[in-house]
């Protein structure tokens, strides 16, 4: 008997996109489904045990997805040819690409936790990771989502990695299988979900509209519950940090991002502390991937779990900033701020060579 839904997170994020899209369904058909978090860009810490506590899910699995750099046979088949301005480099190019492809998926599948066949309905963020290229070589049908709230506005990624001859990159993924495209261009790649199509400047016809914003309209005190039991370590301390906010004027909230080195990091974030720290209180919360030990550099500045996506700050009615700002994180479903202010690329420019961050003007 097949199960019915299988979910494949990389990050905390995917894991409360996955709360919502669960929650949607009705009673009958919630804890059916399985949940997998995939440890290739994340520490998921205790996640799994306080998920499971939850019920939400009828089991909870942890995946150790490999990177490419893991398997050192793949390099061969990674480089393309020796000379790029040769007129048969494109050619040998897309032969070194139709190998990787083949091996990379053939390598993956001895981590690959679970027989996705087994299910009804796969779903997939970020199908660019391994998993993307097993599931297609296996043939196996999958739903894609995308990996952040609007991210193929600011970033589109497989038209940026598939720069020249896109179309017949996507032929060759999306008709003969012998290439893989990601964001709903791979053959078995069914959709692929995303917030809002209109903020897209190349859609896919694979593309679906889900916004987030209305999952999270239709939650009960019940679910909002269920979800704050899976993401919040310490629910004491955070209720303890948001009363003692309470007791502050205007506070501003910093959101931080993975961004260049950490050295360059440490000083972006000091750069736009000193921007408006005269405006009020500054607060911090780091992004879950964000390495930099803000605990230790920045000890002086109150600070959120970086474990816990900042959208759910909005369950706690109590909080409440002056102003809310990051760099290049999407902002908008913020509603515990007076004001939000996304930075973005113009600022990034001081920092990077802005080659690096305006990847959809390369497009």
């Amino acid at each position: 008997m097949a199960k019915e839904r299988i979910y494949v997170c990389h990050t905390y994020y995917h894991v409360y996109v996955t709360f919502l899209k669960e929650l949607k369904l009705p009673k009958e058909k919630q804890g059916q489904a399985t949940l997998v978090l995939s440890r290739l860009s994340n520490n998921f810490e205790n996640l799994k045990s306080r998920v499971e506590s939850t019920g939400l899910f009828e089991e909870v699995i942890e995946f150790d997805e490999k990177r490419e750099d893991f398997f050192p046979e793949l390099a061969k088949w990674r480089g393309g040819a020796k000379n790029q301005n040769t007129p048969w480099a494109f050619i040998i190019n897309l032969f070194y690409r139709m190998k990787f492809t083949r091996l990379y998926a053939k390598l993956e599948e001895p981590y690959v936790p679970v027989d996705f066949r087994e299910y009804k309905d796969v779903y997939v963020y970020c199908d660019s990771d391994p998993i993307g290229y097993y599931l297609n070589q296996n043939r196996i049908p999958y739903h894609a989502l995308e990996d952040g709230l609007n991210c193929l506005k600011n970033f589109d990624a497989a038209r940026y990695d598939n720069r020249g001859h896109f179309g017949l990159k996507v032929f060759l993924s999306r008709k003969l299988n012998l290439i893989f495209v990601q964001n709903g261009y791979g053959k078995y790649c069914i959709d692929m979900e995303v917030n809002d199509i209109s903020a897209i400047r190349y859609p896919c016809p694979q593309y679906i509209e889900q916004s987030r914003q209305e999952l999270v309209d239709r939650l009960t005190e019940d679910d909002k519950a269920i979800i704050l039991k899976a993401f919040i370590r310490d629910m004491d301390r955070l209720k303890a940090q948001i009363a003692e906010s309470g007791q502050v004027g205007d506070k501003i909230l910093i959101l931080t991002d993975p961004l260049c080195t950490l050295d360059v990091r440490e000083r972006i974030f000091r750069d736009i502390i000193a921007m408006y720290e005269t405006e009020g209180t500054i607060f911090l919360k780091p992004h879950p991937r964000d390495e930099l030990d803000y605990r230790k550099l920045f000890a002086e500045y109150p600070q959120f779990d970086a474990t816990v996506p900042m959208e759910m700050l909005n369950f706690f009615p109590g909080l409440r900033f002056k102003k809310v700002v990051a760099v290049l994180t999407e902002i908008k479903a913020i509603q515990f701020a007076d004001e939000v202010v996304r930075l973005g690329e113009d600022f990034m420019d001081k920092y990077e060579d802005p080659l690096i961050h305006r990847q959809n003007e390369q497009i």
